[in-house]
């Protein structure tokens, strides 16, 4: 079993920029080193593809770096060739591991999630919607995406809002960014501050729909904000309840057969190494239940 990843490719970030970008070496090391998976450099998604869901003069000023600078302050990160180059890869990742899901029951990357980007503009330091663009690619008959960042999916709720074929189901904060929110098919609005007994809760009353639903596919994000260490988070989420949480998730879509899909999301706690090691935990739970 595989998982790809993209961090080999460096985004020239200036100096106290609070996106944590080393998270994903990290996360990776920790994936090496337990030897399960097979790593693999993610190949970059072709604009082609990616027009399949994005605006295609929105992609084309992306990749030639002519969007206006309002634009690139509203993605949260400022133009290079090295985010072009990363943004391709991260989506190629989330294609790969769609492909893998299809084929084999299941795949993984360690990237993707990125949520907040909408059709014709990038927001919150997302530039592609990853989802949106192996959906419209791979063309499911009906998909579910599963968002457990404590951010809303505002991005992917707004591109299927009116598909039938895709159920979004988002958990996040009720106080958090986006502060204008999407509508999801289902939306749960948590308090600041809510643990691992509420969130679990909620969780076990909307994952059915999920599996009711009968998706050829399932896209899950896996953000790992939700911890109580996380500085932009809000929730109180703590290591035991976010493996929990995986387990639930992840051995649902086992049970009952799904092709699923791995992408990771926000974490941003302080220090660092406990975002890395809560993403590579969710990796250890898929380990054991498809190992």
């Amino acid at each position: 079993m595989r998982l790809f990843y993209c961090d080999h490719l460096e985004i020239p970030l200036p100096a106290g920029h609070k996106f944590p970008m080393g998270k994903y070496r990290l996360l990776r090391e920790r994936i090496l080193a337990e030897g399960f998976w097979k790593l693999e450099p993610a190949a970059p998604a072709l604009p082609e593809t990616i027009k399949l869901a994005h605006d295609p003069e929105y992609v084309d000023r992306f990749v030639q770096g002519t969007l206006p600078p309002a634009a690139m302050r509203r993605i949260g990160f400022p133009w290079s060739e090295g985010l072009v180059t990363r943004t391709l890869a991260s989506a190629g990742g989330t294609l790969g591991a769609t492909r893998d899901a299809l084929e084999t029951g299941f795949g993984g990357t360690l990237a993707g999630g990125t949520h907040h980007a909408f059709r014709d503009e990038g927001s919150g330091f997302c530039v592609f919607n990853d989802v949106a663009i192996a959906i419209h690619s791979f063309r499911p008959k009906r998909a579910a995406v599963v968002d457990l960042d404590v951010h809303q999916g505002d991005g992917t709720a707004h591109f299927f809002e009116h598909d039938p074929n895709v159920l979004t189901i988002s958990l996040h904060g009720a106080n958090n960014f986006p502060f204008r929110k999407q509508r999801s098919k289902i939306d749960i609005e948590l308090p600041d501050r809510t643990g691992d007994e509420e969130y679990l809760r909620a969780l076990a009353s909307v994952l059915p729909r999920a599996v009711e639903f009968a998706p050829d596919i399932v896209f899950y994000l896996s953000g790992v904000d939700t911890l109580d260490s996380d500085v932009l988070g809000r929730l109180a989420l703590t290591p035991k309840g976010l493996k929990a949480r995986d387990t639930h998730v992840i051995s649902e879509c086992h049970r009952n057969l799904l092709p699923l899909v791995i992408t990771l999301g926000g974490g941003y706690s302080n220090p660092i190494e406990l975002t890395a090691e809560a993403h590579a935990n969710t990796f250890r739970v898929a380990a054991e239940i498809y190992g």
